[in-house]
């Protein structure tokens, strides 16, 4: 899970892909958030379209590159949870704590991948690190 987070966190907006409600896929830019006790956690707000895909449907999938032509693609269940020591955590980013200003807003959600699977992978013709 280290190399994981090390990846999410050298590579700060990733892109995160849904089935939108109307049958068609959707990708949009995101940023991990942090791991605790082995989930990866993400933020969102709850008026936004890609929040009410989510809910529809939960099976989503995470991709970024780095610079060097490295890629992680990371895909499992979105699962929300009013977790407050996880939402104050999020505040520590700047960014978050702009868009929301408290862990307590109400349009503020968190969530983890369910059962996150996926690899990190290069152009080097070596094996990928799945995970």
């Amino acid at each position: 899970m280290t190399k994981v987070v090390e990846f999410l966190q050298a590579n700060p907006v990733q892109y995160l892909a849904t089935v939108g409600r109307d049958g068609k896929a959707k990708c949009r830019p995101f940023m991990f958030c942090l791991e605790k006790e082995g989930k990866l956690w993400f933020c969102t707000n709850n008026k936004k379209d890609v929040y009410q895909d989510m809910q529809a449907n939960p099976e989503i999938e995470v991709s970024v590159s780095s610079p060097d032509y490295a890629w992680i693609r990371l895909h499992g269940k979105a699962v929300f949870e009013n977790n407050m020591e996880v939402k104050e955590a999020c505040m520590l980013n700047p960014i978050v704590k702009g868009q929301y200003e408290t862990a307590q807003n109400p349009i503020f959600e968190v969530f983890y991948l369910e059962h996150a699977h996926g690899l990190i992978a290069d152009f080097s013709g070596n094996a990928p690190y799945e995970f």
